[in-house]
């Protein structure tokens, strides 16, 4: 078991990354919360996949499943108003802890409901997904999507636990795993080199999901981002490098609908073109730049997005959450394992750089075959 401590000026608490935890379940929370009347916020598939094992875990806690809609598309306000409903129905008082249970969008929004019921109740993270693990349920971002873009509504609201059980990953699809792959590869561009090596150095045995490495890039990129969000808690200035990939990679996901990506596979292309956007305002060399893209690109393909204008995703940046003072702020690579963040690009730069990653990740897609991927 690995222990990783979140301290912010608000919270503090473990992440736990453990092997065979979900059955020992209700030992985490009674430690960490005592005694409380759980409802257990999951997502279908997850319930589907891994529930009895969470059954098992929570044996002898009163628990209250609320089973809620996955999928981006109903990642909205509507949901955290009926699952609130069903809440307060169930009885549900100031003293009671939600339990989100699932990928990052369970996550999202049983974290952002807790936030928001009764002005805030505790909430424990379950992630069920390689992405969640290492991003979505570490940080106590919370929120749902606007029809004009995603997150728009949302709460800080930090968990008291986050438990992770590396054996879930064994049930998940092969595209859900690699799309939490892509976020691993971020925390190597934006912090470790040696993570990045280890991504790009032994993808065979991290896509055939040998344990000892899983539970390597897990720790590893968890105890990244405690690091960060012990530092910054509300994204006022560190937080920021963590949406490495994620400005362009919103606007693709808004775009097309939150329909034809996962949310990793938006967040892929967006690195693309981030260090594409990097290597033309002579912040990366050029080697690095094709570094990450064919490291990334090995772990594809994502989804064809050919016929994607790059002028509508520069056009949706607007309306993007690190859009300050009408200046989008990117975050870039100067190196692998740091990066800067900048303002004021022009905007033909960003398209020239967007369609330059849309093209290459169509390439891809249409090809089917991994990208060839350079030892380092």
């Amino acid at each position: 078991m690995q222990r990783v401590p979140v301290t912010t000026a608000g919270a503090a608490y473990d992440v736990v990354v453990e092997r065979g935890s979900l059955e020992h379940a209700a030992e985490h929370v009674r430690s960490t919360i005592g005694e409380r009347r759980l409802f257990v916020v999951a997502d279908p598939g997850a319930w589907r996949a891994q529930g009895p094992r969470l059954e098992t875990g929570l044996r002898g806690l009163d628990y209250t499943l609320l089973s809620m809609h996955g999928g981006e598309e109903h990642k909205r306000i509507q949901q955290v108003e009926a699952l609130a409903e069903q809440m307060y129905a169930a009885g549900a008082d100031r003293k009671c802890c939600v339990v989100a249970f699932g990928g990052g969008i369970a996550g999202d929004v049983g974290g952002f409901l807790a936030a928001s019921y009764m002005r805030g109740v505790d909430v424990i993270q379950i992630p069920t997904t390689l992405l969640a693990q290492v991003d979505a349920a570490i940080g106590g971002k919370t929120g749902v999507n606007l029809a004009s873009g995603k997150n728009l509504v949302g709460a800080f609201h930090q968990p008291r636990l986050v438990l992770i059980d590396p054996a879930v990953l064994a049930t998940l699809p092969e595209r859900e795993f690699r799309a939490g792959l892509y976020e691993v590869i971020k925390y190597g561009i934006i912090w470790s080199e040696s993570l990045f090596e280890l991504m790009t150095n032994r993808r065979d045995a991290v896509l055939e999901r040998n344990a000892e490495i899983l539970e390597a890039i897990i720790a590893e990129a968890v105890r990244i981002k405690a690091e960060v969000v012990s530092k910054d808690e509300r994204e006022g200035d560190l937080r920021r490098i963590l949406n490495y990939g994620h400005t362009l990679g919103h606007a693709l996901e808004a775009e097309t609908g939150y329909k034809l990506l996962l949310h990793g596979e938006a967040v892929a292309f967006g690195m693309i073109a981030a260090a594409h956007l990097a290597e033309a305002v002579q912040l990366l060399a050029k080697s690095a730049r094709q570094a990450i893209e064919e490291t990334v690109l090995a772990y594809g393909p994502i989804p064809s997005v050919e016929g994607i204008a790059a002028a509508r995703l520069v056009q949706r940046l607007r309306g993007d959450k690190k859009t300050i003072g009408g200046k989008v702020h990117f975050i870039l690579p100067d190196r692998i394992g740091r990066v800067q963040v900048l303002s004021g690009i022009d905007s033909a730069i960003v398209e020239k750089a967007a369609a330059k990653a849309l093209a290459l990740c169509s390439e891809a897609a249409r090809s089917s075959i991994p990208h060839p991927v350079t030892p380092r």
